[in-house]
């Protein structure tokens, strides 16, 4: 009988007699949850999810910055900042910090082609193609000055405040420390976000790691785990995931940590993340000395067409064409 009272009900109306029991799920990075709940005592499901942004004109993506209110700074380090804000109004008045802001500025050419769609190409990274185009690349990346808001954070001139853990316990040179990435909002818990930044210079990437680093980076994961944990009792140690970058976005050795349930975008993709626990594993499993390491085997991940590696690198060599030289 109800379900044909139900039936005879506008869809729009039911919405609003919904009553929420509790919250099933929350994904997407927070955007998106289901809730159960009842109408006319049968329970339903309501599952909400945040529009995409409007972008068909420069005057709606105007209007859309000119309702930013509430802007609340979380931190700054050199060209970065982030923001929690307010898009609008939200029930009985009450304005919400629904939208997580990060500002880079002033930007370079490199950051506008990093956030510009553009077609994605599958490489294969040789030893031979790392030693004579990308470890230069590198070189001359680091040279630039790209590094200075890790080694602000790592000489402990900004965002102290908000390290988690600080580690030396396997040695002083192999001290790392661990705090929130720029792009979690703190409070998230499904979409935990952290990195873990090493002392160490030496290793700029992956491609750095050697045998004689499988103690060290067994010693790193551990300690990571347990500083999440203890940050965060909430979560076990096997809810959350650990990988590394491959190509970084900065020629400096650090570790993601996330929930596991959070979504995988195109950051934790196949051919672009790594799996720490598979890095030690595949070191292990290397033939050769200690010195032997990930810079003597094949990689394979994806570039944007906008990128330098793309068009100075893998695209001449894709037309047999000698690449630029850095």
């Amino acid at each position: 009988m109800q379900a044909n009272n139900n039936a005879k009900v506008a869809p729009e109306v039911l919405i609003s007699r919904f009553e929420i029991s509790r919250l099933l799920r929350q994904d997407q990075s927070g955007r998106r949850i289901a809730l159960l709940g009842t109408i006319e005592g049968e329970q339903g499901i309501l599952i909400a999810e945040r529009a995409a942004f409007a972008t068909e004109s420069l005057e709606v993506l105007k209007a859309f910055h000119s309702a930013i209110t509430r802007v609340n700074n979380l931190g700054d380090n050199d060209i970065y900042r982030w923001y929690l804000a307010s898009s609008g109004i939200e029930g009985e008045g009450q304005q919400c910090a629904d939208l997580k802001l990060n500002l880079i500025w002033p930007c370079t050419g490199q950051h506008i082609k990093k956030y510009s769609d553009q077609i994605l190409r599958m490489v294969t990274e040789t030893p031979e193609i790392y030693r004579e185009y990308i470890r230069p690349y590198m070189s001359a990346k680091r040279e630039e000055g790209r590094l200075n808001w890790v080694f602000n954070i790592l000489e402990g001139r900004t965002e102290q405040e908000d390290v988690i853990l600080r580690d030396q316990g396997h040695g002083p040179e192999d001290g790392f420390l661990m705090l929130p990435d720029l792009n979690w909002d703190r409070k998230t818990m499904g979409s935990l976000h952290l990195l873990a930044l090493v002392q160490r210079r030496d290793i700029w990437s992956l491609r750095d790691l050697k045998k004689k680093h499988i103690p060290w980076l067994r010693y790193l994961r551990r300690r990571l785990l347990e500083g999440t944990v203890n940050m965060y009792p909430n979560l076990d140690q096997d809810q959350l995931k650990l990988y590394v970058h491959y190509q970084p976005t900065y020629y400096h050795f650090h570790v993601h940590v996330v929930n596991v349930m959070l979504e995988a975008g195109a950051t934790q993709a196949t051919g672009k993340a790594f799996g720490l626990e598979n890095l030690i594993s595949q070191l292990e499993t290397i033939s050769g000395g200690n010195e032997a390491g990930m810079a003597d085997v094949s990689l394979t991940y994806f570039l944007g067409e906008a990128s330098e590696l793309w068009t100075d690198i893998y695209e001449p060599l894709k037309r047999v064409v000698k690449p630029l030289q850095n």
